[in-house]
C-alpha cells in the first residue's frame, strides 16, 4: 500500500495523537498506573491535549506512558512516520535515512528505531504447528561474533562446512523455526548444541508437528519428539522431495541477510537479537497472512505498550536487564 504523506497524522499532533489513542486504547482510554476506567482528560490550566487524571490512583498520564515512546521529547507525528515506515521497509530502513527523511539527529533516530524493534519483540508468543502443520528448523550465520571462539585442536587444518573464514565458529548463529505457511520464531544463540535447539524447540514448537529439516546431526534426537521427522539431503544437492523442503526457513534467511548487508550494514551483538525481531515481526504480519503496511502498522503501535527501553538502567532492575515486557531495559 502506498504510503500518503499528505496523510494529517505524519505532520498534525492532534491527528497523531489520536490515531494513537484509537489504536492503543480501542474501547476508550484507561489508567496506565493502575488500570481504572474512571478517568477525565485534565481541564484548566495544568491541563494539556492528550493528558488524563485518573481519579482512583490520583495519576495521570498520556498515551505515551507505560510504552516504548515514555520520556521521548519528539513529536508524535515523527513517531507515527517512523512507525509506518519501519512496518512498510521489507528490508529494513536505515536510522540515517530516518534522520534524514524526519529532522531528528541520528542518535534519536538510532533509539527511536531500537524502541520500535523492542515494541516488535513478542515473548509470551504462542506455539507454531500444530496436527497436520509442517514446521521448518535451520539454522544460520552471520556477522563476526564479539569474541570468536577458538578452533578446536582437531579441526586444525580441516575447514566447516559453512562459509567464513573458520566457518560458522567465528559468525553469529541463528535458528529459525518457521509454519509453513505461517509464522516463525527466530533466535540468536551463543553456542548452537542439540541441547539448545531443543529447549527452544519445546517452548515455541507443538509436539504435534511434522518437524522438516537438513541432515544436521543437531535434530537426529530431537525429531523423535514430533509427529514425523522428514530430511532433505542438502549434501547431495536435494532440496525438496515432495513436501519434504526447508526451503520457506532459508528464504526468510535470504531476506534477513539482504537487508542486513544492503540496509543496516553493522550491527553489534548485543544488539544483534533486536534486528531478528524486527524481521520475524514483518514476515508473521506479511501480506501472505493478510496483513498490509496500514495493518502492520497498527499492531507494531499495540505492540508498544507495556514495554521501555531507556539509554539508563532504571534504579531497581536487575544487572543484565535489557528489554522485554514490562521491564526497564538498556541499551
Amino acid at each position: 500500500m502506498t504510503l500518503d504523506l499528505t496523510d494529517p497524522i505524519f505532520h498534525d499532533e492532534i491527528k497523531a495523537r489520536e490515531w494513537l489513542e484509537n489504536y492503543r486504547w480501542p474501547n476508550g482510554p484507561y489508567c496506565c498506573h493502575c488500570g481504572s476506567l474512571r478517568v477525565a482528560p485534565m481541564g484548566g490550566k495544568s491541563g494539556r491535549p492528550g493528558l488524563y487524571h485518573c481519579p482512583d490512583c490520583r495519576g495521570q498520564f498520556t498515551v505515551m506512558t507505560n510504552s516504548v515512546m515514555e520520556s521521548s521529547h519528539i513529536k508524535l507525528a515523527k513517531w507515527v512516520l517512523a512507525i509506518r515506515l519501519m512496518a512498510s521497509s521489507k528490508k529494513g530502513f536505515s536510522a540515517h535515512q530516518l534522520h534524514r527523511s524526519i529532522g531528528v539527529t541520528y542518535k534519536s533516530a538510532w533509539f527511536m528505531f531500537h524502541r520500535l524493534r523492542e515494541a516488535m519483540s513478542d515473548p509470551s508468543a504462542p506455539p507454531i504447528g500444530g496436527e497436520g502443520k509442517i514446521v521448518e528448523a535451520d539454522e544460520a550465520y552471520h556477522g563476526r561474533k564479539k569474541a570468536p571462539s577458538e578452533m578446536p585442536a582437531y579441526r586444525q587444518g580441516r575447514p566447516y562446512l559453512k562459509g567464513g573464514k573458520n566457518g560458522g565458529a567465528q559468525k553469529r548463529p541463528i535458528v529459525a523455526l518457521v509454519e509453513r505457511g505461517g509464522e516463525a520464531r527466530v533466535t540468536h544463540m551463543g553456542h548452537v548444541t542439540a541441547k539448545n535447539i531443543g529447549a527452544f524447540m519445546a517452548k515455541n514448537v507443538d509436539l504435534k508437528s511434522r518437524l522438516n529439516t537438513d541432515e544436521s546431526k543437531l535434530y537426529t534426537t530431537l525429531g523423535k519428539d514430533f509427529a514425523s521427522h522428514e530430511v532433505v539431503n542438502h549434501g547431495a544437492k536435494e532440496y525438496t522431495r515432495g513436501d519434504v523442503t526447508i526451503n520457506t526457513a532459508e528464504g526468510m534467511f535470504g531476506v534477513f541477510k539482504r537487508g542486513m548487508v544492503g540496509v543496516y550494514q553493522h550491527c553489534g551483538e548485543q544488539h544483534f537479537q533486536r534486528y531478528l525481531d524486527e524481521f520475524t515481526f514483518r514476515f508473521n504480519n506479511r501480506t501472505k497472512l493478510g496483513a498490509e503496511d496500514s495493518e502492520r502498522a497498527i499492531k507494531l503501535a499495540q505492540g508498544m505498550e507495556g514495554k521501555r527501553l531507556t539509554y539508563r538502567r532504571i534504579a531497581g532492575q536487575g544487572e543484565g536487564v535489557e528489554g522485554g515486557a514490562g521491564s526497564g531495559g538498556t541499551v
